[in-house]
């Protein structure tokens, strides 16, 4: 069967990761989530010294950027990828509020977008892969087959990223939680390299009023559709 690259941007919080993990399981595709290697890449500037509320050491990154090695490993009792940094599984430990407080910062540094674009680029390179993040329609796959845009209100994002904190056990308040999707927003939209924006040829998908699974299913429609299309241009 014909295979597709499908590229997923969009704000942070809008559930882009948990739609593609879902989507790659329905169509047997690799999921690739590639904000979870930025946030590991802000995990080892924390762990290292290099990023905290007062100071930024960026040279000192960059100079780091060859120790750090991200890499994605299939949990079959999950059903998805776990996020391993240099060897050690940070799945957990990258999803925090505080790993979220520094990774828009972190992503505005070109030298660390030029070496984790690189990688996601090789990634896709056989086709058949969902991947979601904030420039993968824009820069990383430019001539992905089908591109999507997901939007939603601060507000609604704020308390879906609230609840699952929460859940998970988080001790945080919903105002921090609002506060740090709006300034995200606003680092991603207004950086110098790759800011978030939607891809002329992409589609965009409102969810403030989606449920998960009514998402899922139009956006696994859009998939089928776009797979079928593709296949029936390349046997012309």
């Amino acid at each position: 069967m014909t295979k597709i690259t499908i590229a997923i941007d969009g704000f942070s919080s809008t559930g882009k990761s948990t739609v593609a993990k879902r989507l790659a399981k329905a169509l047997g595709y690799v999921y690739v989530d590639s904000g979870a290697m930025y946030r590991a890449v802000t995990l080892y500037a924390m762990q290292n010294g290099l990023i905290d509320t007062d100071c930024f050491d960026t040279r000192g990154l960059i100079s780091q950027l060859d120790d750090i090695d991200i890499s994605f490993k299939f949990n079959k009792d999950l059903g998805f990828a776990e996020v391993y940094l240099n060897g050690i599984n940070v799945e957990s430990a990258i999803r925090t509020l505080e790993v979220s407080q520094f990774v828009s910062q972190v992503a505005t540094i070109s030298e660390v977008r030029a070496q984790l674009v690189k990688q996601q680029q090789n990634f896709g390179k056989d086709k058949g892969v969902v991947m979601d993040g904030r420039d993968i329609g824009t820069v990383v796959f430019p001539d992905a087959e089908l591109k999507l845009f997901m939007t939603a209100s601060a507000e609604k994002r704020a308390q879906r990223r609230y609840d699952e904190l929460k859940e998970r056990g988080d001790d945080v308040c919903y105002d921090d939680v609002l506060k740090n999707v709006q300034s995200r927003d606003h680092i991603d939209s207004t950086r110098e390299d790759s800011p978030l924006s939607m891809a002329k040829d992409a589609i965009k998908v409102d969810n403030s009023n989606m449920t998960l699974d009514e998402q899922f299913e139009f956006i696994l429609k859009l998939s089928e559709d776009k797979i079928n299309e593709t296949h029936k241009k390349k046997r012309h």
